[in-house]
């Protein structure tokens, strides 16, 4: 098991999706940095990122650069989104998750966020959210 936003749980991801054929084709043609920032965790603010550029897609620590799209919250809505408590559509009009960035860029590459839900699926099995 591995505990949720830690760096095992971020190279669990990082692994899976650099074994996702799904991943692959959605980041074949694609550019993008997404950085998310996760506060009031167990070990304080959270920040790790998805970068997508020349068809290869890096799952790490940090912030994206450079970034296009940033998420904000807190670790009550990021672990309720990542276990389905929480619908993520409903926690961002309700002001529990903050975007900034080029929204345009994040809509242009859904196919890589469909494919990662995949991965973060495959993952979650064998996630802790404590």
């Amino acid at each position: 098991m591995v505990r949720y936003l830690s760096l095992d749980w971020i190279e669990a991801v990082a692994v899976e999706a650099a074994g996702s054929n799904d991943v692959a084709t959605a980041t074949a043609d694609s550019a993008i940095g997404v950085t998310q920032v996760v506060t009031d965790g167990p070990e304080g603010t959270i920040v790790y990122s998805l970068q997508v550029s020349d068809g290869t897609l890096t799952f790490a620590t940090g912030a994206a650069f450079p970034e296009d799209v940033r998420f904000e919250q807190s670790w009550e809505t990021a672990v309720g989104v990542a276990t389905g408590v929480l619908n993520a559509q409903e926690a961002f009009i309700q002001g529990r998750i903050l975007l900034t960035g080029d929204q345009h860029k994040l809509i242009d590459n859904q196919p890589i966020f469909g494919a990662m839900s995949a991965v973060f699926d495959s993952v979650r099995s064998h996630t802790e959210y404590e």
